[in-house]
């Protein structure tokens, strides 16, 4: 029976960096919500870092979603990604530009692998 890759880490940040000569990951500036003035507003960049682990040897797929209605999502970001085997941690980092949010509110954040759904969780927008 193949198992379900598991989230290790799932951060909201503003970088990522990897050092050149250890591979190691360094993570800039992480926050959990967005405060704004106006709306419709739009964040210029973020990261969302995400470690995973138990995926099965070969090519894999990520999708992130987000949506106010978490009944109603829009994909964000789609990207393959490649899996050595399941004890490997593979880190992914998703740049986010000129993210656009039209209201306050509780935006509902749902990450898939392969189309199985492996983290739901939410971003606040606060006026």
């Amino acid at each position: 029976m193949q198992s379900k890759p598991q989230l290790l880490a799932w951060l909201t940040c503003d970088g990522v960096h990897i050092d050149p000569a250890t591979g190691k990951h360094t993570i800039l500036g992480v926050f959990s919500n967005i405060r704004a003035h106006r709306f419709p507003v739009t964040h210029p960049f973020m990261v969302w870092f995400i470690t995973l682990c138990d995926c099965s040897p070969g090519p894999h797929h990520v999708r992130i979603s987000l949506g106010l209605d978490p009944t109603r999502m829009q994909p964000l970001l789609e990207r393959s990604f490649e899996s050595p085997g399941p004890l490997q941690r593979i880190n992914l980092i998703n740049e986010l530009r000129n993210l656009t949010f039209p209201q306050p509110g509780e935006y509902s954040i749902l990450i898939e692998v392969d189309e199985e759904p492996i983290l739901a969780t939410s971003l606040h927008i606060t006026e």
